[in-house]
Order: C-alpha cells, then structure tokens, then sequence
C-alpha cells in the first residue's frame, strides 16, 4: 500500500476522527488494512500533528516494527529429563510444564520443540 494512503489514513483518523469503517470506505481499502496502519501509527506513538509534514521516507521508517532482540532458548538439562522420565507416572508433557515454569522469563522451548529435542 502506498504511504499517501497510509498517511491519509492517519489524517482521517486523527484528525477527522473518522471510524474504521468510514475510513476504509473514503479510500477504498479494507477495515482491515485501516486496523493495521491505525495500530502501528499508535504503537509508535505517532499523529496527524506530528507526520502531516513527514516525508514518506520518515514515515516508512517510524512505522516499521521494531525487531525484538532474539535471546536463546534456555536449555533444559536433558540428561535429567532422561532420568525423570524413567520414574513412574512421568511424561513429557510434565516435564515440558515444568521446564516452562521454572523460567518464566527465559525463552523456552514450545512442547512440540522440547518433544523433538
């Protein structure tokens, strides 16, 4: 989609306070694409008042996502899991649950993933 457009979709929103819907009918685009720039105008904290003299460049570039920084899957100690596994009533769903809860804040690995690792 063209950036006249998307900026056009954040003067009609912000400054014409125009709904979704009756933006995506003035320009002819879908609710959905009106949703899409609406939320990556407010999740990079942007206006009409601040872009109206943006270039499309600038524009392009503060609406692009921030890539998160890639951290790396916590390892579970596998040889333990191994162990574990040998006792009666465990299973790998239990083990993966546990592996989640003991790293909340790490990035673990999803059960299919840890099944297969």
């Amino acid at each position: 989609m063209s950036l006249r457009i998307i900026k056009n979709v954040i003067r009609l929103k912000w400054q014409a306070q125009l709904s979704l819907e009756q933006i995506a009918s003035t320009l002819g685009i879908s609710k959905g694409a009106v949703a899409k720039y609406v939320s990556l105008t407010s999740v990079a904290g942007l206006d009409w008042e601040t872009v109206q003299d943006w270039s499309e460049q600038r524009l392009s570039t503060a609406l692009q996502p921030r890539a998160a920084p890639s951290q790396p899957f916590v390892e579970p100690d596998w040889s333990r899991m191994h162990r574990e596994l040998d006792r009666k009533g465990m299973t790998l769903m239990l083990l993966w649950q546990k592996y989640v809860a003991a790293h909340p804040e790490g990035r673990t690995w999803r059960y299919t993933q840890f099944c297969e690792h």
